[in-house]
């Protein structure tokens, strides 16, 4: 019994169920304080974080956008360039091909003149040899045929417009026979083709 009675001396005072009243008053004090704390300065330091990140990364996509377009340009920049470079190239290829042509021709036209002035000046040569010759040839027939008519005739030929009589006479003999021989040889010849 003593516990019944204790139970029943300890209920007469409160209730369980209903909170009491200078409880509730310190809990929404409390409450209240730690409020008007996250209010005033934590959540406007959340805010300004929040507002700090957003703006980090905006900046960080504005950065590469524009990091992006950079590159962008200086690749089309590049790529012109290159373009420009091969142009360039092309160009000079074929200014060197065309500038080779050129002094080819050139080349050609001078080594055609100059072998046409060898062959000329050979020509002339041969010519002014062929003179010499044949006026040393005519010279020293005349003075053999002038000695061999002397001993012939017995007589001296040593006058000179007499022993140039000689001489040219002897000489326009044998122009006279080389000629007849040279065209019966070329008729000999044309004959033999003709058989």
């Amino acid at each position: 019994m003593i516990r019944t009675e204790a139970i029943l001396a300890a209920g007469e005072g409160a209730n369980p169920l209903l909170p009491n009243w200078w409880e509730i008053l310190v809990t929404a004090v409390g409450f209240a304080v730690l409020m008007f704390l996250v209010v005033k300065y934590i959540a406007p330091a959340l805010e300004n974080a929040y507002q700090n990140r957003v703006d980090a990364i905006e900046g960080g996509l504005e950065k590469a956008e524009r990091a992006q377009a950079e590159a962008n340009a200086l690749k089309a920049d590049y790529e012109q360039q290159q373009q420009d470079g091969y142009a360039e190239a092309n160009r000079i290829r074929e200014e060197a091909r065309t500038e080779g042509a050129q002094i080819l021709a050139e080349a050609r036209e001078k080594a055609s003149a100059e072998s046409a002035r060898l062959v000329e000046q050979a020509n002339a040569q041969i010519a002014a040899e062929r003179l010499q010759a044949e006026s040393s040839l005519r010279h020293d027939v005349g003075t053999l045929a002038t000695t061999l008519a002397s001993r012939i005739v017995g007589e001296s030929l040593e006058d000179d417009a007499r022993s140039q009589r000689v001489v040219d006479r002897f000489l326009e003999d044998l122009d006279r026979d080389s000629t007849a021989g040279s065209a019966t040889g070329g008729a000999a010849g044309t004959a033999g083709v003709a058989e």
